[in-house]
This record gives C-alpha cells, structure tokens and sequence, in this order.
C-alpha cells in the first residue's frame, strides 16, 4: 500500500481551493465539456472582463488543474484531469456513485 506524504495531500489541498469558487468551477466545468475553450470564448460564458477571467484561469493553471496552449494571438485552455467531470457528477444529488 502506497503512503501518501505530506507533499501530496498539499497539492490536493491547493487544488481543492483553486476549485472553491463559482466562476472556476463554471470555467472547469465548461472545459470538463467541450474539452478546451480560448480565452474569449470563456470570457463571454462567464459573463466578466478578461483580466478577471484571466485571473481565475492562473490560479487553476498555478494549482495544476488547467494547461494552457498559445495559438497565434489566442490562449488555449484544457483541463489536465477530465476526470473532474466525474467529480462533479458524484458531487450533484442525481449521481449514484456506487459505480465510480
């Protein structure tokens, strides 16, 4: 059996925060759905400027959850675990996780 040490469950910890917040999980969500979204196109669904977009996305980017990819004048956006999307499933009231 494995131990987890302290370094692991900080990270966890750091992302789990990184998640504590309704525009980011909106943001994860979206990418958990579409698979990656530039930066104008998740401004426009979170309904923001884009610096405050932008701020959110650095802080999921800085906690490990989101990768980004420059193309041409435009950022792309992904999620490095889609299984979040799983997460979030459990999480609403209509999951029977009982096969996760």
């Amino acid at each position: 059996m494995k131990v987890k040490t302290t370094a692991e469950y900080r990270q966890r910890a750091t992302m789990l925060k990184a998640l504590a917040h309704p525009t980011r999980l909106l943001i994860v969500d979206e990418l958990g759905e579409a698979g990656e979204r530039c930066v104008c196109e998740l401004t426009e669904l979170v309904g923001a400027d884009m610096s405050t977009v932008s701020r959110h996305l650095a802080q999921l980017r800085n906690a490990g959850i989101v990768e980004d990819e420059r193309r041409g004048a435009k950022i792309f956006y992904k999620l490095r675990f889609p299984c979040l999307g799983k997460l979030f499933e459990c999480l609403s009231k209509s999951c029977d996780c009982s096969d996760m």
